[in-house]
């Protein structure tokens, strides 16, 4: 997915309220500011944006010398989530198709996203989480769990700290010994890494990796060689939210992408109303 002009304004209000989150200095927030415009003026627009994102969240890790200016965020959405699981999980367990409703609850965990919304509050995240179980769901879930049946090895690649939770429910009805869950390799925006997966308890559940990136998102180039390796050879990959989906739409390979529509050009993109939870399966031929 390229870059459209309407992600100019928003990687630069993304970059000053992260240069705000990194540090109190201003100078900082006008340095950081003023480079992105000079950055996105030349930019060329057929990359993709959280490659844009991933330059940003770079240089402000170098001018402030914050590696994880995110963490608390991710710990306290963590606990948030850790708080919630058990009763949604029981809502799940009751359902007429608990399996549904798990690939609902996975999809709905997408709103813990600082990316978009870096103020997003804990009573929001709860608002978000009891509406969602009742959204309707866009894509063909009986198509994906036909492809779960069939997969010999499965790729989950997850996607922010506090959501992994809510994946929870969906990676315990995936085939046993047949799931690898994937995780970004370094600290960008609030995305999960292995230490928040372990924390979630994902190891429980499935093998975990990590990319080996500092992407908000899946930049097959910029991952090492175990994760290429484990991408090529799964028959089925779950992508989680927008990132995953900018980054790897129209690779070609048989991917599932789970997440929610919060950003008018993804909307635009896939051809479906803002805030639309999505069950979307990569264009096949």
């Amino acid at each position: 997915m390229n870059t459209a002009l309407d992600c100019i304004p928003c990687l630069v209000r993304s970059a000053l309220d992260a240069s705000r989150l990194f540090t109190d200095d201003p100078a900082v927030h006008e340095r950081i500011v003023r480079e992105v415009l000079q950055t996105t003026a030349d930019m060329d627009l057929s990359i993709r944006p959280p490659l844009m994102a991933q330059r940003i969240h770079r240089r402000l890790r170098e001018l402030t010398g914050n590696g994880d200016p995110y963490g608390p965020a991710k710990v306290r959405f963590n606990a948030l989530a850790a708080e919630l699981l058990p009763a949604l999980e029981a809502e799940l367990d009751a359902a007429a198709d608990p399996f549904n409703m798990a690939v609902r609850l996975a999809i709905a965990g997408n709103i813990i996203d600082l990316g978009p919304n870096l103020h997003l509050s804990e009573a929001h995240i709860r608002e978000s989480l009891e509406q969602a179980l009742a959204t309707p769901l866009d894509g063909d879930s009986d198509a994906f769990r036909r492809e779960i049946d069939a997969a010999r090895e499965i790729l989950y690649l997850a996607d922010n700290a506090g959501e992994i939770y809510f994946d929870r429910p969906l990676l315990k009805r995936l085939p046993e010994g047949r799931v690898t869950v994937a995780v970004r390799g370094l600290p960008v925006l609030n995305d999960a890494t292995l230490k928040d997966a372990r924390e979630a308890g994902l190891h429980e559940l499935a093998r975990l990796m990590d990319n080996g990136s500092d992407a908000p998102g899946t930049v097959i180039e910029d991952c090492h060689d175990a994760f290429r390796a484990a991408f090529e050879s799964a028959d089925l990959l779950i992508a989680k939210g927008q990132g995953n989906f900018e980054t790897l739409i129209g690779c070609g390979r048989p991917v599932w992408y789970l997440f929610k529509a919060k950003c008018a050009v993804v909307a635009r993109e896939v051809g479906k109303p803002l805030n639309t939870h999505l069950l979307m399966r990569e264009p096949q031929g």
